[in-house]
């Protein structure tokens, strides 16, 4: 992709404001660019991911639990069933796992 954004390091900084802030709407100028739309790399692997803080595999009632998930049950007797689940102790390491890219189970992970 050769939209001229660095994409070796996530996340991703922000691109910066071309717009005016003025003191009021009527003196500010939108910058509609900043919201544009995201398109993967060429060649970017499809992914999915799905981050749910403070939620155990017994949850969902895909699986059994009290939590209604409609259409993760229709996902899975179409026999798709996520079965990989790691849970941390707190949210703070699965949020930090998500800004950094890197598993929570990684053993030098705070090294990197």
């Amino acid at each position: 992709m050769s939209d001229g954004l660095d994409r070796t390091k996530l996340p991703m900084p922000d691109p910066p404001f071309s717009g005016a802030a003025g003191r009021t709407i009527g003196d500010s100028t939108p910058d509609w660019g900043i919201i544009g739309d995201v398109e993967p790399p060429a060649g970017a692997p499809n992914i999915l991911l799905v981050l749910i803080d403070d939620a155990g595999f017994g949850q969902p009632s895909t699986f059994g639990g009290p939590i209604a998930t409609p259409n993760c049950t229709r996902m899975a007797e179409g026999g798709l069933r996520y079965n990989g689940l790691h849970v941390t102790a707190m949210c703070s390491p699965t949020r930090a796992a998500l800004y950094v890219g890197l598993s929570t189970r990684a053993p030098d992970s705070s090294t990197r």
